[in-house]
């Protein structure tokens, strides 16, 4: 299995000579099919209107889908030009488009399930929507670049997998951990102040990255004398009226992505609904928000390019589990979905190489098995699986390199086939 790029070690310092170029909801960017907007779902937590707002932007100004990001973001693509100013007062209206200094800072990921499974930890929610508040009121946040992560995790440890700038992991009795980096240590706080914590990490990240003077866009980035220390950020949470003290060795939990599940009992019940690749197209999307709204009103689009419905509603005539299958989304788990994922590749994408979705799609049944494949259409890797090993697959102008091995197109099938067998003999091997 390949290091994920994110977890490489760095023998050089990262020197930007640029501004972080990442694209929201206001700065779009200009790909080879029309033009991108993300826009930023803190926590992934959305009320069906807002849900539906997204479908209509989506019909009106692009080209009718929908993508779910790796950072529980979502994407609109094929936009025309010149639509910027109709689409942003849409999401305005909606509740999705703070002040335009900040709407691609608001990088928040959070447990999908809190809440819902594993009621003895804390739930996040509340959590989310103060780090949101506080960071849309600073204006030293709007410094921060688009790819910074926040992760407010619940305890179980899911989120805080996926290689964050700042964690916040819950404890029990309301007690809360605010993590720098990746680093080994924690400052242990009351779980009220966890936000604040968080948002106050943000800012020592951006005063060490302002001494440095090489324009770090991520911790991890930033050069080995110029580190971010946990005793500091102690003092620094105390001097601003948070208790605070320093965990010196913590016993990080970790915990796989929320797999597709059904119904239980009931009228309403969590549901989890996988998006094949991540991308809908708008009326697969309204079935969604229709059974979310039939229920509770609320959907949670998770870091793995799937949905939680916290409380569907699976009652005759709506009977939502039956309408999402029939939609074409995965609702059970060992589907041969679960485990593929791919970038955007041709041809939305210039620098891709192959149209991966559709080389992914060909294979999905020879990709079936745990451990992700992740389908890469050049050497950027994006939306690659964090928090894991893959089985890695990247365009080249000959076919595909897996694993680091060239392998023909005519040959790709067998390979694929092979490096899954491979992992399933790891995964067994770890299980006993």
């Amino acid at each position: 299995m390949p290091t994920p790029p994110s977890a490489a070690a760095r023998d050089e310092p990262v020197i930007r000579d640029r501004g972080d170029a990442c694209p929201g909801a206001l700065r779009l960017h200009a790909a080879d099919d029309g033009f991108l907007a993300r826009v930023r779902i803190p926590g992934g937590l959305l009320t069906s209107r807002q849900a539906s707002a997204l479908a209509l932007a989506a019909d009106r100004f692009g080209d009718g889908h929908l993508e779910l990001t790796s950072r529980g973001n979502v994407q609109l693509r094929g936009l025309a030009d010149g639509c910027g100013a109709e689409l942003a007062r849409l999401l305005d209206a909606a509740g999705l488009l703070p002040a335009p200094g900040h709407e691609r800072v608001r990088n928040i990921v959070a447990t999908p399930t809190s809440g819902i499974l594993g009621t003895e930890r804390p739930h996040v929610g509340p959590w989310v929507r103060e780090l949101d508040r506080l960071l849309c009121a600073s204006t030293r946040a709007t410094a921060l670049s688009g790819r910074f992560l926040f992760a407010i995790d619940d305890g179980l440890g899911d989120v805080a997998a996926l290689d964050p700038d700042v964690t916040v992991l819950g404890r029990p009795l309301d007690r809360a951990l605010v993590r720098l980096g990746a680093a080994p240590d924690a400052v242990d706080v009351a779980g009220p102040d966890a936000p604040r914590a968080a948002l106050l990490a943000a800012e020592y990240f951006l005063d060490a990255a302002d001494g440095a003077g090489t324009r770090a866009w991520r911790v991890s980035e930033l050069p080995a004398e110029h580190p971010l220390d946990t005793e500091e950020f102690t003092a620094r949470l105390i001097a601003h009226g948070i208790a605070a003290t320093r965990v010196p060795d913590v016993a990080w939990p970790y915990a796989p992505p929320p797999r597709p599940w059904g119904p239980g009992a009931g009228d309403r019940t969590p549901l989890c609904v996988l998006l094949p690749l991540g991308r809908v197209d708008s009326g697969q999307w309204r079935v969604l928000v229709e059974v979310a709204d039939r229920g509770d009103g609320e959907l949670r689009i998770t870091p793995w390019r799937s949905v939680v419905l916290p409380g569907a509603s699976t009652r005759r005539p709506i009977d939502g589990y039956a309408r999402l299958e029939a939609a074409g989304l995965v609702v059970a788990p060992d589907g041969p979905w679960e485990s593929v994922t791919a970038c955007t590749g041709r041809p939305g994408c210039a620098k891709a190489l192959s149209d991966v979705r559709a080389d992914a799609r060909a294979l999905v049944h020879e990709a079936r098995g745990r451990s992700p494949v992740h389908w890469s259409g050049c050497e950027r890797r994006c939306g690659h699986p964090r928090g894991t090993a893959w089985v890695d697959l990247v365009a080249t102008p000959e076919g595909y390199r897996l694993d680091g091995r060239a392998v023909p197109r005519d040959e790709l099938a067998g390979a694929v086939a092979d490096a899954r067998s491979q992992a399933r003999v790891s995964e067994d091997a770890v299980k006993k």
